[in-house]
This record gives C-alpha cells, structure tokens and sequence, in this order.
C-alpha cells in the first residue's frame, strides 16, 4: 500500500488529527483537500477564543477575525461596569460569538439565526460548553431587539458580485452574501435600534474591509448621537465598528 505525503499546506498538527480520525480514508480526504474542502470541516472541531466548538457544512466557519471581534467586545463591555448586561448575537450560526461571550461575561445571551440546521448545531456546541443561552430560529427582519444592553452581530456582509476564496463554496452561501452591496443587515438593525425607545449601550459588528465609510454614512442616518469607533483587524484592515451610546 502507498503511502499518502501530507499535502505541504495542511500543518503537521492537523494532518495527525485527520489521518487518526480518517485511517482508511485519507486519499480521499487528500482529493478533498485538493478539491478546497475545509480541513476544519473534515476535523469536526475548531478552538474558538479557547472554547471548542463542533463545525460542519450547516455553518460558517469561524475565522480569526471574529475572534478579535468577541475579544474587543468583552473588553468594552468590562469597561462598562453594566450588572449582569442582556446580550443579543444576530446570525449567531455556530454558536462561536454568543458562547465565548457568555463564557466570559456574567450576562444573559440570546442568538439568532434563520437556518435551524444552524441552530441545531449551535445549541449543541451551547451544550457541550456547559453555557445557558437561548436559541431563537427568526428572520433578523422580525427580531424585536428591545431591552437589550448589547447588540453584536457578524452578519453576512460579502457582496453579490465579490470574488471570494475556493473553500466559500462548501460554506452556507447565505451566511456569506447580503443585498445592497453587502450593507443589507446593518441597514436592517440600525433601522430596528433607531426605533427603539431605549437604545443598546453597545452595538459591535464585524465588517468588510471596504465598508467603513457607508456604515459611518448609515450610522449618522440612523444613530447620529451614537460615538462610532472603526477598528482594524490584526492584518491592518478595517474590520470592526462599535457603536456606543453614552
């Protein structure tokens, strides 16, 4: 039998991992490989700001720009002294935002989705982290977002017409792509807080490189006594807005 070369862009860590959960399988899990198939996918499991969290094709994968985003919102959120803040995650997916904040904030989390096969794995990783969370499957147009602290969301923000990377195609498009070059959900929440009686101390999104200046425009629109803050991810580009109502 020939023995199968670890392909140079899978690291040594994750071809151990695949080749003990895959011993007979792993010509096949090379062509998949080859073919731009997730590794995180045929591994099952990514670490998530040191959570675990269980992924497959019914989600996005997490990226390491959401992480930060959790990251620089869980220090925002300390810095406020808020008593026990209602946290709500739109388009929560895996679970990976709402989870890794309630892990590390004293707070009430709620998460959203529209996908129950998203939801489903959610409360499963929900589970297995040993965290309280209340799942709700609803279109983001019906949410109500009402006495909530925290509003943070890492929607689907590509647009239509954008090149994206080979792996994407395995991904849930719909997790991915939005309307109105890419600005459909922001619009959409903004709209929802700007009717809002009592408003969220704290709005944080993650975005597209290139979206900063509309969101300003849309944040002004809507939110014009809000402070916004655009933030840059590790490699330099612009990644993350936070809305703070003082």
């Amino acid at each position: 039998m020939t023995e199968i070369k670890k392909p140079h862009n899978i690291s040594e860590k994750d071809w151990q991992l695949l080749t003990s959960k895959y011993p007979q399988k792993m010509g096949e899990i090379v062509t998949k490989i080859a073919n731009n198939y997730p590794i995180q996918y045929l591994i099952g499991n990514v670490e998530f700001l040191n959570v675990l969290l269980k992924v497959d094709n019914r989600v996005l994968i997490p990226r390491f720009e959401t992480e930060e985003l959790v990251d620089k919102t869980i220090k925002k959120i300390k810095k406020m002294n808020l008593s026990y803040p209602k946290i709500i995650d739109l388009g929560t997916g895996s679970g990976c935002i709402a989870i890794a904040l309630k892990k590390n904030i004293h707070s009430e989390v709620t998460a959203v989705d529209i996908s129950k096969d998203a939801l489903e794995l959610a409360k499963e990783n929900a589970y297995n982290n040993q965290v309280a969370i209340t799942f709700i499957e609803q279109d983001l147009k019906d949410v109500s977002l009402k006495d909530y602290d925290i509003i943070i969301s890492n929607p689907p923000y590509v647009k239509e017409d954008e090149k994206v990377g080979l792996e994407t195609k395995y991904e849930p498009q719909m997790a991915l792509f939005a309307p109105n070059n890419g600005l459909y959900f922001y619009e959409l929440i903004l709209k929802k807080v700007a009717s809002l009686s009592t408003k969220p101390k704290l709005i944080a999104f993650e975005i597209g490189m290139t979206q900063g200046k509309d969101l300003t425009i849309l944040k002004n629109k809507y939110l014009p006594t809000y402070k916004l803050f655009l933030e840059k991810d590790l490699a330099g580009k612009d990644r993350f807005i936070f809305l703070i109502n003082e």
